[in-house]
C-alpha cells in the first residue's frame, strides 16, 4: 500500500474554501444559536478542519432582533466589565443591551466562544448581525442553514 494515503491533509490560508452562509435568529434560543454559529465560524463542520488556520465560513446572522432568553434572563443574567478606574465596575443586563443595538448579544455570545487569541479575532471578523430580515450581502449569494 503507498504511504501516501496516509498523510494528514492540513488546510493553510490558500487552500481553504469559505463559503457565504445566513442564519435566521428568528425565536432561536441565544445560547444555542451561538454555539451552532461559533462552529460554522470555526469551520469545524469541514472535513478539513485544522485548528490554527481560520477555515470556517463567513456567518450573517439576521432578525437579531428576535432572539429569545429562556428564564428570567432578561434581567437576572449580568454582563460585567470594568473602566480600568477604581470603582470602575459596570454591569448591564440583556435588556440594557438590546435597548441599545440587539445585535451586541449574539456578537457577545458568539465572541465568548471563539478563541481568545489573534485566530480568534480574525474569526469574529467573519460574522456579521443584523437586526431585521435584510442585509447588504446579497452578492456573495449566501447559502441558508437552519439550525
Amino acid at each position: 500500500m503507498d504511504t501516501l494515503s496516509y498523510k494528514t491533509i492540513s488546510a493553510n490560508s490558500s487552500t481553504v474554501e469559505k463559503q457565504w452562509v445566513i442564519v435566521d435568529a428568528q425565536s432561536a434560543i441565544l445560547g444555542r444559536l451561538a454555539s451552532e454559529v461559533a462552529k460554522i465560524l470555526r469551520g469545524k463542520t469541514k472535513p478539513s478542519f485544522t485548528p490554527n488556520v481560520d477555515c470556517g465560513d463567513n456567518v450573517i446572522v439576521i432578525n437579531a432582533d428576535k432572539v429569545r432568553l429562556t428564564g428570567d434572563k432578561w434581567d437576572a443574567k449580568v454582563y460585567v466589565r470594568h473602566t480600568g478606574y477604581p470603582g470602575g465596575q459596570r454591569i448591564s443586563t440583556p435588556k440594557l443591551l438590546k435597548q441599545k443595538s440587539s445585535t451586541i448579544l449574539i456578537e457577545k455570545a458568539v465572541r465568548g466562544m471563539l478563541p481568545k487569541n489573534r485566530l480568534g479575532s480574525k474569526l469574529y471578523g467573519n460574522l456579521y448581525v443584523y437586526e431585521g430580515s435584510e442585509h447588504p450581502h446579497a452578492a456573495q449569494q449566501p447559502k441558508a442553514i437552519t439550525l
